[in-house]
């Protein structure tokens, strides 16, 4: 395996790369037509940066625990094909380059809320909430839940509360996505004594668990239409992807087999970049996508 190849597995390509996609959704959400490109190219290049140091940062930490699961055995530092030294100089490297070009080039705001993302995952999160509670990824969820956040400041140079809305929708999913693996990976977190609610409460008690985030989410997903952020077209799909969800979360309480969870987890990162698109569906039908880019989105 070529070394480009251990480095890009530091990174968690396929986590970024939803993270980013969510990044870049909120771009195109926060002005009526197409962003400023600089804002796009550079406020994507720069999220991508941060969030891939992040996710390298994560494996640096975690390096003990990912050697004892199946699940993260074949990383870099566990397979020990990188050493620790390796790992931090590629995740200090790319945090300071996401933070010049996201200074330099996006805005200082998007730079400042990016920054506290890449910290609330690798530091406050997995060094210690991760071990701390099996509310972890409750308390946790924020930082990941912040790029469309980070993507609208890119473009606006400011906080929006529809913005907020696309962050609150991805909070209040990571709990029944995550848990949903969690209870596939339960050995693995046992035997990595990492307190994942299926570890401290139980199977059927995190079962319970999803299916209660479940509603909650299809109900914040209702919060675009109501607020005049989105129309019927995300609305209708809403509805779709909603009522999708909640038969697997209620089948999950008594699941046909051990790999249901498992079921769970894809449709849920499905889920979530269909609703995204829906969202952006939406938004071009009701605003022409030719028509001129608000003054708002200056970059600087």
């Amino acid at each position: 395996m070529s070394a480009f190849h251990e480095y890009m597995q530091l990174t968690k390509p396929r986590i970024v790369a939803l993270l980013v996609f969510c990044a870049v959704i909120g771009m195109f959400l926060a002005v009526p037509g197409l962003p400023h490109w600089q804002a796009l190219v550079f406020g994507t290049l720069g999220i991508w940066l941060a969030s891939s140091s992040a996710a390298a940062f994560n494996q640096l930490i975690d390096q003990r625990i990912d050697k004892v699961m199946v699940r993260t055995a074949h990383r870099p530092l566990a397979t020990g094909h990188l050493n620790p030294r390796q790992v931090f100089v590629f995740a200090l490297a790319l945090g300071v380059a996401s933070m010049l070009v996201l200074v330099l080039l996006v805005n200082t705001l998007t730079a400042v809320l990016t920054f506290a993302g890449l910290i609330g995952y690798a530091v406050i999160y997995t060094a210690f909430l991760k071990r701390a509670s099996p509310q972890n990824i409750v308390i946790g969820g924020l930082a990941g839940a912040i790029p469309p956040v980070l993507g609208w400041t890119a473009v606006t140079g400011a906080l929006h509360p529809y913005a907020l809305q696309l962050c609150l929708i991805i909070f209040v999913w990571t709990p029944p996505h995550f848990w949903a693996l969690a209870i596939f990976r339960r050995d693995d977190y046992s035997r990595a004594q990492v307190p994942m609610l299926p570890v401290t409460h139980g199977v059927v008690f995190t079962r319970w668990h999803i299916l209660f985030y479940t509603v909650l989410l299809v109900l914040v997903t209702l919060l675009p239409a109501l607020t005049g952020m989105s129309g019927l077209v995300y609305l209708g799909g809403a509805a779709v992807l909603g009522g999708a969800f909640l038969y697997y979360a209620v089948r999950l309480l008594n699941p046909p087999d051990e790999l249901y969870a498992m079921k769970v987890f894809n449709y849920s990162i499905v889920y979530l970049m269909a609703l995204f698109a829906f969202l952006l569906a939406d938004h071009w039908l009701v605003s022409p996508l030719l028509q001129p880019a608000v003054s708002s989105a200056a970059v600087g």
